[in-house]
């Protein structure tokens, strides 16, 4: 079940933990997809946070909220961009969107295959999606003072499982908030300390979220007619003698 809006809007805009959240994941995000001029840009779940840094260069931003978790406008102060839309129809034509970031989206899905199939079916020729779901490794995933302790954690083999299932190839592993889920001022302040500690150990540390960047995976048409369906053809005839001529 998806989480209600205003309660994500509350911890990642009004809260000090949720701030630590938002920079955390935000960071790893622009490293690994830099804004870039005429790309549409295209967010599910509660993403928002994460869309600002493509504002200004992107030919195109777009919130997905689903019609559970409801909508709230986004940008403040700005031309609103989020959307209320059902959670396995978009209002997106298919393959319009280059880059799709999906946080708080497919872990409190009702429908995990239906959304995966949408998200595949968005995604443009090159496009890259990022999935960014609780660790079930994690501290985050077992506390429910913040959101990432609701719906279903993975692991990173399962993810890359579930997505593979659909069609999509994965391309990079992230991991994410390495902090402890705590609003001490002690851990709050050593935020950006315990992620560059974290990215350098994280085979041993567990992060708080996985991060997986796939690509969409088309399978080539096969020619129609014969040739498509027969691959072995029976070959009888070629163990009989080759005809000679005879003799006038």
């Amino acid at each position: 079940m998806h989480l209600d809006v205003l309660d994500l809007r509350n911890f990642y805009y009004r809260t000090p933990l949720g701030r630590v959240a938002q920079k955390a994941i935000r960071d790893k995000v622009i490293a690994l997809w830099p804004p870039a001029k005429g790309e549409t840009v295209a967010g599910f779940g509660f993403a928002v946070p994460l869309l600002r840094p493509y504002l200004a260069d992107a030919r195109r931003v777009i919130g997905l909220m689903p019609g559970p978790q409801g909508v709230m406008p986004w940008p403040a102060g700005m031309a609103n961009v989020s959307v209320l839309c059902e959670e396995t129809q978009w209002p997106i034509e298919t393959g319009m969107v280059d880059r799709l970031i999906v946080l708080h989206g497919l872990e409190t899905s009702d429908s995990p295959a239906a959304l995966l199939d949408e998200c595949w079916r968005v995604l443009g020729p090159g496009g890259r999606a990022l999935f960014i779901v609780p660790n079930r490794s994690g501290l985050w995933s077992r506390s429910d003072r913040t959101p990432f302790g609701f719906g279903r954690p993975y692991s990173m083999s399962q993810l890359d499982a579930q997505l593979r299932r659909h069609s999509f190839a994965a391309e990079r592993q992230l991991t994410a908030l390495f902090v402890p889920p705590s609003s001490r001022r002690f851990w709050l302040r050593t935020a950006s300390a315990w992620e560059r500690f974290g990215h350098r150990v994280s085979s041993v540390l567990a992060g708080g979220v996985l991060m997986l960047e796939v690509s969409k995976h088309v399978h080539a048409p096969q020619r129609p007619g014969l040739a498509a369906a027969v691959r072995k053809p029976l070959r009888v005839l070629e163990a009989l003698p080759k005809p000679t001529a005879e003799p006038a």
